[in-house]
C-alpha cells in the first residue's frame, strides 16, 4: 500500500478513490507497450498521445484525466466504495515525471536517437507496471521523499 493514503472515510470529499491512478496506470501499460512495439511513426503518435495524458494529469490534476473519466463512468460504479482516499498531490507527481520521460522520447525520436526514446519509454513502462499490478507508484514515493527532505 501507498504510504500516499489518507486515513479518512470514503464518503467525505477529500482524496481520491487509490483505484484511479491504478486503472490510469495500467491503460498507460498498454499505450507504452504498444509505442514499444509498433514502428517508429505509430510510437512516435502514441508517444505524443501519451504525453499529454501525463500533461493533463500533471497541470489539472489527476482526477481530470481522460482516464479518470472513463475510471469514474464505468468502472467505479461497478465497484463498493474505497476504505480509503488517497490525497491527489503524489499522484499528480507521478503524472509530471511520466511527462518528462514522454519529453525525452519525443526529443530522442525528434534528434534521430530511437533508442533512447525507447529507453524512456521502457523506464516509463516499469514505473507503470508496479502502479498498475502491485500498487506501487515509484513517482509517489518519489514525492514522499522529497516532502520528507524539504
Amino acid at each position: 500500500m501507498s504510504t500516499s493514503v489518507l486515513a479518512r472515510p470514503a464518503g467525505t470529499t477529500a482524496g481520491i478513490d487509490p483505484r484511479g491512478p491504478q486503472f490510469t496506470a495500467a491503460v498507460t501499460v498498454v499505450v507504452l507497450l504498444l509505442a514499444l512495439a509498433l514502428p517508429t511513426a505509430a510510437s512516435v503518435v502514441l508517444t505524443v498521445v501519451q504525453m499529454v495524458f501525463f500533461a493533463i494529469g500533471a497541470a489539472l490534476g489527476v482526477q481530470r484525466t481522460p482516464h479518470s473519466w472513463v475510471f469514474r463512468t464505468l468502472v467505479r460504479p461497478r465497484l463498493a466504495a474505497p476504505a480509503e482516499l488517497e490525497d491527489s498531490a503524489p499522484p499528480r507527481f507521478a503524472q509530471a515525471v511520466g511527462l518528462v520521460f514522454t519529453v525525452v522520447a519525443l526529443v530522442a525520436y525528434a534528434a534521430g536517437v530511437p533508442l533512447l526514446a525507447q529507453v524512456a519509454l521502457g523506464l516509463a513502462l516499469v514505473a507503470a507496471v508496479l502502479n498498475a499490478v502491485f500498487r506501487f507508484c515509484l513517482g509517489c514515493e518519489l514525492y514522499l521523499l522529497i516532502k520528507r527532505i524539504a
